[in-house]
């Protein structure tokens, strides 16, 4: 074996797992894709803290979805697969609210879940790998079609999202996401591993809605 090897070999056995770290976790009524638009409006005090808090160290909170609970108040189960957000834009709401823009980053897996005194939820994760880009088969190609004419007419939420209608999986995160599909079929997109299986998935959706 070659001493490189040998090298590749050594490195690879120090690695050992990925390693947790422990994030701020946002539980809302809505499933955030990597590289998706979230518009929010901060009123409870524990979230303004961590805005405050990701924008000062510049690090992304965790958007998962609520299973049982409600967005203001105590949550008492959350789905285990959930998307970071980092916080691109802010500004002071006409009705005194603080509103944020974040985009999707990446999927993670919460292992653990605790509560600060303030109510905030913190939650040890693992992140997912990105996914490659895969080119988006030929068979999907209205599928973008329908994303070009679409997106632009849903106002300045997807103005600063960059497009990439040639890629399966960007497609697919952008249908799911506009989709009037509940939230259970959302998350299970967001879950599922492989992007063109994501597009078998919603598009009988598609084909009701035109029908």
């Amino acid at each position: 074996m070659s001493r490189g090897a040998e090298s590749a070999s050594a490195k690879a056995s120090h690695e050992g797992p990925p390693a947790a770290v422990e994030i701020p976790l946002f539980p809302l009524n809505t499933v955030l894709f990597p590289g998706g638009p979230l518009p929010l409006r901060i009123f409870e005090r524990r979230y303004v803290d961590m805005v405050r808090h990701c924008m000062r160290e510049e690090v992304p909170f965790g958007v998962v979805l609520i299973r049982a609970g409600a967005e203001a108040g105590a949550v008492s189960s959350v789905a285990d697969i959930g998307t970071s957000a980092r916080i691109v834009d802010f500004n002071a709401m006409p009705d005194g609210l603080l509103g944020i823009m974040c985009v999707g980053e990446r999927k993670f897996r919460v292992t653990e879940r605790r509560v600060q005194g303030d109510g905030l939820n913190l939650g040890t994760v693992l992140w997912a790998d990105a996914e490659p880009a895969v080119p988006l088969p030929s068979e999907f190609s209205h599928l973008a079609l329908l994303l070009r004419k679409v997106l632009p007419e849903l106002g300045d939420i997807y103005q600063s999202i960059s497009r990439h209608f040639d890629d399966a999986g960007w497609v697919a995160a952008r249908l799911a996401e506009i989709l009037p599909i509940n939230l259970a079929e959302k998350q299970h997109c967001l879950e599922l591993e492989d992007p063109v299986a994501r597009l078998e998935r919603l598009s009988p959706f598609i084909r009701r809605a035109e029908d």
